[in-house]
């Protein structure tokens, strides 16, 4: 079942950037594209790569300012359209525009491949991956309304310096609960699954890649008068995701609407109800004083609001297929490989007819 042409690393200028990307499967094969998201790069996907079929060819870019792409400035005023238009410009290079390509969304990712189908068409299917919440990450209401008139709680200044200078300093140990191992550990798989050491050290490694400052991770930040005291700035991935800049709830305008599969961890802490790196959860919990309360800052319900928008496209004439992985983290393509990938490639092979 496997590609059986192994998996090559490239690198490609584009008209926007020099990008690293890697692939399998034949040069012929149907596209798909996978966006990885925050704090990770394309080899993050490397291991699904020999499960899929031959009758794919299997592209996984670096996005700017993560991995061995160009590390150019993020537009953070532009949301993820640095991404898409990236991402465009790559498939332009190569010459694999002019015909449609399965997107798959990780994270950060999922915002950027709604951009992708919005803005250039051409897309056969979308695969969301815990993505971010279509209004963003952090620092608005349950209808994506902000708190504070200024977004305050949101951008790049809510990241944690602590964590940007472990991966600045290429920590790969776990003294700190900072370092880039833990976080990994703590957030990006359910605590519970172990990754083999060879493969963990891989991804600790790629992290470490990451841009870091205002241009990258976590990004500048503007003083705020409202809580809990800076809100977006125009640079760095951070920002890029503020419900300021991030918004994917036009998918739903789309004339053309791809089928979607949208996935899952149950036990995801990054992109929950009330996710553990929110501002208003660590308020809430007295992580960050001076919280005003869930009247003024709520946890942001990014769940529910990632299910409405795609309710809302459903509704609209999509096709939506929605599944929780329980027990799984962040990564279900990761702890949950062989599960997560049977249905992802049985939806490729459904939406490709």
């Amino acid at each position: 079942m496997g590609s059986g042409t192994g998996v090559t690393a490239h690198t490609t200028d584009t008209a926007r950037l020099r990008m690293h990307w890697v692939e399998s499967g034949p040069q012929d094969g149907e596209l798909v594209v996978l966006v990885h998201g925050n704090m990770s790069t394309g080899r993050f996907f490397e291991h699904l790569l020999p499960l899929v079929p031959d009758r794919y060819r299997v592209l996984a870019p670096d996005m700017r300012g993560f991995g061995r792409t160009e590390h150019r400035p993020i537009d953070a005023t532009r949301g993820l359209r640095d991404w898409s238009d990236d991402l465009r410009s790559l498939l332009e290079a190569l010459g694999l525009t002019g015909r449609p390509a399965h997107l798959l969304g990780w994270s950060t990712g999922g915002a950027a491949i709604s951009a992708y189908a919005v803005d250039h068409g051409e897309v056969a299917s979308l695969t969301y991956v815990d993505p971010v919440s279509p209004y963003g990450f952090g620092g608005v209401r349950a209808d994506g309304s902000p708190c504070f008139a200024d977004w305050a709680g949101s951008g790049g200044g809510v990241g944690s310096a602590d964590f940007a200078a472990a991966v600045r300093d290429g920590d790969r140990g776990t003294d700190s609960p900072f370092s880039p191992r833990n976080v990994m550990r703590s957030s990006y798989w359910s605590p519970d699954h172990t990754v083999p050491a060879e493969l963990e050290d891989l991804l600790v490694d790629e992290v470490c890649l990451t841009l870091t400052g205002d241009d990258g991770y976590p990004g500048d930040s503007t003083p705020s008068e409202n809580w809990p005291g800076v809100a977006p700035g125009t640079r760095g991935i951070l920002n890029a995701l503020s419900p300021k800049y991030c918004s994917w709830t036009d998918i739903v305008d789309l004339e053309v609407k791809p089928p979607v599969l949208w996935t899952h961890g149950g036990a995801d802490v990054v992109i929950a109800d009330a996710s553990a790196w929110d501002m208003a959860t660590l308020g809430a919990a007295g992580v960050v004083p001076g919280w005003p309360g869930p009247e003024v800052v709520p946890s942001q319900p990014m769940v529910s609001q990632i299910r409405e928008v795609l309710d809302r496209y459903a509704a609209a004439g999509g096709t939506v297929r929605a599944e929780t992985f329980e027990g799984s983290g962040h990564a279900p393509f990761i702890d949950a490989t062989k599960e997560w990938a049977s249905l992802w490639l049985a939806f490729l092979d459904s939406a490709g007819r």
